[in-house]
């Protein structure tokens, strides 16, 4: 309200109402009488402490007006005896947090903001507890006046009946709301469990578990929560035989023979026992009990073959629905290629399949240092995963000989009508004449692929890139919806191959073809692309040594086309740092936000194509 503007009659007994409702509850009776209208006013200029209050004492109806309409009708009462506080508290989320609530609704938005207002407050009282002076109760550390300024707290003068100075009262209030949470090392001791005692937590973060102390009060959290948790995950931990042990012993059990787990991960840990020659007793049980386990990922932990090995083969014989298996950035190269006894005379024969592998959707082998060898052994196991649909064997070097194991895997898939949409082969060691058979056998399956990345492969010249990039022209009058090319080096030959391969409406909808220096072909092909992709929602063309003339191409053809591009990412060509270019183009714009990506000003350490 401005400061000519005279406040209304009402606006001052709104405000004075909720004053007066952040101090105490003796207008909570007469507010309960009030009309429908003039509650909703009320409830959308209250603070989130008053809300809440406001809440718990009225009744509550998640229906709509019309809903409220029909009712007062039928039973003859006046309207305004239930209400629905939805909006009020999606206003408060999205004020306090904007980037929050992005996701498909409905959502409650009260739990969202008490559920996130609480674990802002444990973020805060961790950074005091990790003090090396710090030594009392997590629940007598304070909350600063920053966080209860943004609650309404700071009207509230009677700390004797609203007392939320401290993380014991916001636990003690708020607590029943929280469903999610982080949780950092400083804040596993024995009196977490006491805290968050209100809690049915669903969702469990832990970093930088290292201790016994941590263990043992992490376990007590869990015992706490056994009917409800679901996802436990762990980054930045250290952890031995006996803590993990400790950790699955904890786990909440529907009956004595299985966990309710469904997703579990340990990512960017240590694991004092790197390759060991068993499992812990404790994780090889939570693995086999695990029949509601739909996601394992076991991530950057220095893993080696044993641990892969043993993993794998627990889950052979397992009775899990496992449809997410993610073992990336290890070192377990030579593990596949010991699940077959291999004939002298016939082809490999598994040593085993459980139930587990016919649920398997995405298998992420990504960065473990897998050699061709390995490759051969995964194209055996694979024909055993019927229902895989995702396969990221990015970052090892399988070369020409990996890769073409793999390839009647392919082709076999597509003939069985397997599920199988999605591969990355990105930094493979891949040679020109190896793409360019995959691409070739890929786009005559009779199921072609949704999804597929070469990036990161050093293809050589130019020359040779561009029957590559013919077989990529080809691949794009597929169904094919997402290609990625990033660095492959195809050049301004490569660009005019894949232009002239554009022959007839194509179903894409993102592709990067960033640092492939292709210069102004690269915006002829986006020209073309765009008008011919009506899709087409995301482009990657960064780095490409497009010449100022390219970027009036571009524009030209996005303001013709018919499609719906949300992003075009040009950054790092020549025109890169010319000023007033990122206003002139602000105009195309897509949901209100500008379409082009273009970078506003010089970034001397930004990457660059010809950098190694």
């Amino acid at each position: 309200m401005g400061e000519s503007e005279i406040p209304s009659l009402v606006s001052l007994c709104i405000e004075a109402v909720k004053n007066e409702l952040v101090r105490g509850d003796d207008l909570l009776p007469i507010i309960k009488e009030l009309p429908r209208n003039l509650v909703d006013i009320l409830a959308s200029r209250l603070p989130p402490l008053a809300l809440e209050k406001l809440q718990t004492a009225v009744p509550f109806d998640d229906r709509d007006d019309h809903d409220f309409a029909d009712e007062g009708l039928r039973n003859g009462r006046k309207r305004g005896r239930s209400w629905n506080f939805s909006t009020a508290w999606k206003i408060l989320v999205k004020s306090r947090w904007p980037n929050l609530g992005n996701q498909i609704e409905p959502i409650d938005w009260q739990q969202m903001y008490w559920e996130t207002h609480l674990q802002n407050c444990l973020d805060e009282v961790a950074e005091i507890a990790s003090l090396p002076s710090f030594d009392g109760r997590l629940g007598e550390i304070g909350i600063s006046d920053s966080i209860l300024k943004l609650i309404g707290f700071e009207g509230c003068m009677d700390t004797s009946t609203c007392d939320y100075s401290k993380l014991y009262h916001h636990c003690q209030q708020f607590g029943y709301y929280a469903r999610c949470l982080r949780l950092q090392n400083v804040l596993c001791s024995a009196e977490i469990s006491h805290l968050l005692r209100k809690s049915l937590l669903q969702s469990l973060e832990l970093r930088w578990i290292r201790s016994k102390e941590h263990i043992d009060g992490l376990c007590k959290l869990l015992n706490q929560n056994s009917e409800s948790l679901t996802s436990l995950e762990f980054i930045h931990c250290k952890l031995s035989s006996d803590s993990i042990n400790a950790i699955c012993s904890s786990l909440p059990t529907k009956n004595v023979q299985t966990h309710g787990i469904k997703n579990f991960s340990i990512n960017t840990s240590n694991f004092l026992e790197t390759n060991p020659v068993s499992l812990p007793l404790g994780l090889v049980s939570f693995l086999s009990s695990g029949r509601s386990l739909y996601s394992l990922k076991l991530s950057d932990n220095h893993l080696g073959r044993n641990f892969a090995k043993l993993v794998f083969g627990t889950l052979l014989n397992a009775s899990s629905s496992l449809s997410i298996l993610d073992l990336s950035d290890n070192n377990i190269s030579g593990w596949l290629s010991e699940l077959y006894w291999r004939s002298p005379s016939g082809p490999p024969t598994p040593l085993g399949i459980g139930k587990s592998f016919q649920s398997l959707r995405v298998l992420n082998l990504r960065g473990n240092n897998l050699n061709k060898d390995d490759a051969d052994g995964l194209r055996y196991a694979l024909v055993h995963i019927p229902n895989l649909e995702v396969l990221d064997m990015s970052d090892n070097p399988i070369e020409d000989a990996g890769i073409r194991s793999l390839i009647p895997y392919f082709v076999e898939a597509s003939e069985k009508c397997f599920p199988f949409a999605d591969l990355m082969l990105e930094n493979c060691e891949l040679s020109c004449n190896e793409v360019t058979y995959l691409i070739d056998t890929l786009s005559t399956l009779q199921r072609p692929l949704k999804s597929l990345s070469v990036a990161d492969n050093d293809l050589g010249s130019s020359l040779l890139c561009s029957q590559v990039a013919a077989a990529l022209g080809k691949l794009l009058s597929t169904s094919i919806q997402i290609l990625n090319v990033e660095g492959i080096g195809l050049g301004s030959s490569g660009f005019q191959e894949l232009q002239d391969g554009i022959t007839k409406e194509l179903k894409l909808v993102k592709v990067n073809i960033s640092k492939n220096r292709g210069g102004i072909e690269t915006a002829n092909f986006l020209s073309k692309l765009i008008s011919m992709a009506p899709e087409l929602v995301t482009v990657d063309a960064a780095y490409n040594l497009m010449p100022l003339k390219s970027l009036t191409t571009i524009c030209s053809a996005l303001k013709a086309a018919k499609g719906n591009i949300e992003r075009l990412d040009l950054r790092g060509n020549i025109w890169d740092y010319q000023p007033g270019y990122a206003s002139m183009h602000a105009d195309i714009q897509c949901n209100g936000r500008p379409v082009l990506i273009l970078s506003s000003s010089p970034t001397p350490d930004a990457p660059y194509d010809d950098d190694p």
